[in-house]
């Protein structure tokens, strides 16, 4: 039984269910095991040639106040991916997510969307050469696309929960003087809402400085940015 799904298809939610569990591809992620359960992604097509991602999940849950008992990680993802979307913040498309009870009882769980198209991981990016293809004033304004991506989503209290590089993604629109950068974030399954924002940023700021390459001068002035955006300073950084 689907107990909560969001479908842009138009088969019922049952029928897409079926649709994605049954469907196979390239795993991008194999299965990995833990939270009592085990979890992967997979790279497969639509029946119009699209390429989506499906992560896949059997008894991968999470624990809260709310939900003592469990509830599959795949639905925090999707109630981010919506909050996120309304904050104007980068992200992948929703195209299906649903959880059922399979055998046993036991929570099968599925999250599709879109690629990224056109996007690329960020320290990729760096590592073919676009930035100094581009000049350092579009750097910069890649930067303050950056950072005004995350105080959007921070200023609505949501925190990414395990912001990497690997999760920062860009896209360049348009040549020469006409270019301009595009960001997103991947990878939603420890966001949540926090109490104030600046719960939120202290977070996810210092994790991101901890796993990114770039050097102390570019994070002062990607900090600068989100300062601008954000309205104030984040303590301890």
């Amino acid at each position: 039984m689907t107990v909560e799904c969001a479908s842009q298809m138009d088969a019922a939610p049952t029928d897409c269910f079926e649709h994605f569990w049954n469907q196979q591809g390239e795993w991008v992620e194999e299965p990995n095991q833990r939270r009592g359960g085990e979890s992967g992604v997979q790279r497969i097509l639509s029946s119009s040639g699209r390429l989506l991602y499906a992560k896949r999940q059997i008894g991968h849950i999470y624990r809260s106040w709310q939900h003592p008992f469990g509830r599959p990680t795949v639905l925090r993802e999707l109630a981010a991916l919506q909050g996120l979307r309304l904050l104007d913040v980068g992200v992948p498309e929703l195209v299906f997510c649903g959880a059922r009870r399979g055998p046993e009882h036991q929570w099968q769980a599925l999250l599709v969307t879109a690629a990224l198209e056109g996007f690329v991981e960020i320290d990729h990016w760096y590592a073919a050469g676009e930035r100094e293809r581009f000049g350092e004033a579009f750097h910069d304004r890649l930067l303050q696309e950056l950072a005004t991506t995350l105080a959007r989503m921070h200023k609505g209290r949501w925190q990414h929960g395990c912001l990497y590089a690997k999760h920062v993604f860009v896209r360049v629109e348009g040549e020469g003087e006409q270019a301009r950068p595009s960001v997103a974030l991947l990878d939603f399954e420890k966001c949540r809402q926090r109490l104030s924002s600046q719960r939120a940023a202290a977070h996810d700021l210092k994790q991101l400085r901890r796993h990114s390459s770039w050097n102390d001068a570019d994070w002062q002035k990607l900090y600068y940015f989100y300062k601008t955006v954000f309205g104030s300073s984040i303590k301890g950084l």
